[in-house]
Parts: structure tokens; sequence; C-alpha cells
């Protein structure tokens, strides 16, 4: 592929999960002489790995917002939970390698405790998740008050997530770090950039010449499998004395009503999808960091108070660095004990594996498909990016994470109507 074109990854209607191909072409659910649906009949396959604590999303005819419960011929429950869109995401608690199963729904929607596990509420300027009402992550929407006098406004932004919560509620997240003030918990702004013949840096705040701007949130939720929110932002460049709306983007974040593991973790989708504001490319060049963003806790800084693991072995940072990894894990001590986080990378993002930018000595990392080579965000293409996030106390279990990545890059198949 040219090093300056650039495919749409993922159409935006299946930005959240992935779907096994047996599942993208499904036949409206059935109706009675009342109208009401019949009984979903799904059979899921686990292919060849082993499944727990299972999210896998498929297409239904749009319809109602509901969620449902199921069992299998075991007697073993489930549950679905369906948007009006008529996405559906099944909740696999357990599934051997190679097992297949037919799970059988009535038509009752779950009601009251049931139905809320994962919660969504607005709180000010934020949007929080929250499992069982225990936060699971903040995004910060309008911007805040800056927390210090001596930062410019220059810096001043919302549209990012902070904080980011592990199960015993420490974060694993900064704001406003004092050496990098323009660094915020999850963010994903573009650096070194050329529009029409301009260099706008939406990254580096300080030099006034771009900014992610938040535009306004579009939808959230509460449901037994998972809540969420989706927000758009948008990419201005001011280098040519007026403010230039560059890329429109919209976030998709979902966080996951997980918990029977031997070591409780929290598990959140961040899908971005950005697109040309205008008739007119943002071209992305070469450079050492750009995208997906994250900054560590504060008491993660200094070249030995953060450890890191990527999916390729490496522990060394330095060396981690400029490499390509399918999925890395951060963590450090919070209040004394170990918390972390791991991000995957979903197979089909762009110049998968991507390479990845370490910083020798703070708590930044940077999923940055630019290190490869200059590309382009087209009209009528857009750019699509999608990582799973696992934050949790402890330090990293490479075994369960390799579970957790093929969990999300190869989900379990699922055929609508039985065998």
């Amino acid at each position: 592929m040219d090093s300056r074109s650039l495919i749409s990854i993922l159409g935006t209607r299946n930005m959240t999960l992935g779907l096994s191909l047996a599942a993208m072409c499904l036949p409206a659910p059935a109706h009675g002489a009342s109208g009401a649906e019949t009984p979903l009949t799904l059979t899921v396959r686990a292919g060849d790995w082993k499944r727990h604590d299972t999210f896998v999303a498929f297409d239904l005819a749009p319809g109602t917002a509901r969620a449902l419960k199921g069992t299998d011929e075991r007697g073993a429950r489930y549950v679905i939970q369906i948007e009006t869109n008529g996405l559906a995401t099944l909740h696999i608690p357990d599934l051997d390698r190679g097992e297949q199963r037919t799970l059988h729904f009535s038509n009752r929607a779950l009601r009251g405790s049931e139905a809320g596990v994962m919660e969504t509420s607005r709180r000010g300027a934020k949007v929080r998740i929250s499992q069982t009402g225990s936060a699971v992550l903040e995004y910060q929407a309008e911007p805040g008050p800056l927390p210090r006098d001596t930062i410019s406004e220059k810096y001043i932004r919302g549209g990012y997530l902070h904080p980011v919560f592990t199960p015993s509620g420490r974060s694993v997240t900064d704001d406003f770090p004092a050496n990098h003030v323009h660094h915020h918990g999850v963010w994903a702004p573009w650096t070194h950039t050329e529009f029409e013949g301009r260099h706008p840096d939406f990254w580096n705040m300080g030099e006034g010449k771009g900014r992610v701007e938040f535009v306004r949130l579009e939808a959230t939720w509460n449901g037994p499998v998972h809540g969420g929110f989706k927000a758009r932002q948008k990419f201005i460049d001011f280098t040519s004395g007026t403010p230039w709306k560059v890329l429109d983007e919209t976030w998709d974040v979902r966080a996951y009503a997980v918990g029977t593991a031997a070591q409780p973790y929290r598990l959140w989708d961040w899908t971005s999808e950005q697109t040309c504001a205008e008739n007119r490319p943002l071209i992305l060049l070469q450079y050492l960091y750009g995208g997906l963003g994250f900054r560590g806790n504060g008491a993660w800084d200094g070249a030995g108070n953060e450890s890191f693991l990527t999916s390729e072995g490496e522990t060394d940072r330095v060396k981690a660095n400029m490499t390509r990894a399918r999925w890395i894990h951060l963590s450090g001590l919070v209040d004394g004990r170990i918390a972390g986080v791991a991000i995957l990378c979903h197979p089909e993002n762009f110049r998968f594996p991507q390479p990845m930018r370490v910083h020798p000595t703070e708590p930044f990392f940077c999923f940055a498909p630019s290190q490869m080579g200059d590309f382009r965000i087209e009209p009528g293409h857009p750019y699509v990016a999608r990582y799973r996030f696992v934050v949790a106390d402890g330090p990293p279990d490479r075994v369960e994470l390799e579970r957790l990545w093929n969990d999300y890059a190869h989900p379990p198949e699922i055929i609508i109507g039985g065998k």
C-alpha cells in the first residue's frame, strides 16, 4: 500500500467489537400475530480459544432497545443487550476451546437492578461510567478549570478520559502533568500534519497551531452487559489566522460488566472515527508520536517508577520504543500498591501491529502509526481506530492478557436460529 494512502478500516456501525462472519447478515426477528417478537435462539462457537467473560457483538434487525436473559442446554445463564440500531452484545461467562452451545432467550426484557449493572451519568462537565456503583472512568467533555495558575489558557481543553480507575478505585492516569501540561489521561490528537500547505499541530497546544475540541454528547446508555457514551469532537486548525475545522471525530466508549476472574479487572473499548470536515485531506506526516496517547499516574514519573510489558515480551522501555506490538501493559505503584493498564490494539487498525512511542523516563505511551511514514485521511474515507483497555490492581499476567487479546481480535462465532 502506498505510504500516503489510507484504507477505511471499519464502518461506523460495527466499531465496537469484532464480528463473526456468520453474524453479519441476519434476518429480522419473527413476530407473532400480536406483533411481539418471538424468542431468540443463538448458537455460539468458541473457535480456537477458551472463553471467559467474553463479549461478542453482532447485528439483529433494528427495534426497541432491550436486554434479555437466556440459558443453554446445561442451564447456564447468559445476558444479551440489544440497541435500537440492532447491534446486539452477548456476554459469555465460559466456553471451552472448540465448544459449541445453543442459547435460548425469551422475549421478556430484564427489569430493575438486573438491567442496570453498568451505568453512565452526566456530572457537570464530565461523564462517568460506573459498574455496580463503582467508577470505571470519566470523560472530560467541556473543558474544566486549569489546575494551576501558571498554566497558559492555550492549554484549556476537553474531550479526553481522566481519571481511569482500577477495581479498587485507584487512578492509573494523570492530567496536566507539570513536565507535559498538554498530556491528558487518554487522548488522541495528531502531531506533525499538513493541511492546505499549512502545518497545524493538534498535540502541542502551547504553540497555538491547533486543538481538539468537544462538540456535544450524542448518547449515553446503561445496561446489564455494557454502559457507555458517544461524543462528537472536532480538530481545529489555527495556522491560517482564522479557526478552521479540519476533522470531525466521534468517540464511542463502552465498558463491560466483567467481574468473575480470579483477579478482578475493568474492561472497556475506545473507538474513534475521524472524517474530513470538507473535501480536503489531512496529511499525517511521519513522526515519532501522534494518535492514541496514554499518560500514566504521576507516581510513575521517573525512569525507575514504571514497568512495561509488550505482547512480544519486551520489558525494557527503551528497547520497546519504536517497536511494534499487539498490546502493551504499563504499571507502577499507586498509594503503595501496584496498579496497571493494558492497551490492546485491534488487528484491523491501520498498520497493525502498530509501532509505539514509549517515553524513556515519563509515564507516557502512544500507538503511533505515523512512525512508519506519511499517510492521509481522505474525504469519504473515515479513519477508524479501535483499542481495548484492561485496568487492574496488581502486576500483569501475560497469559491472561493474551487470552483477552484473542477474545478481542478473534471473537466467538454467532449463528442465529440454532445449529
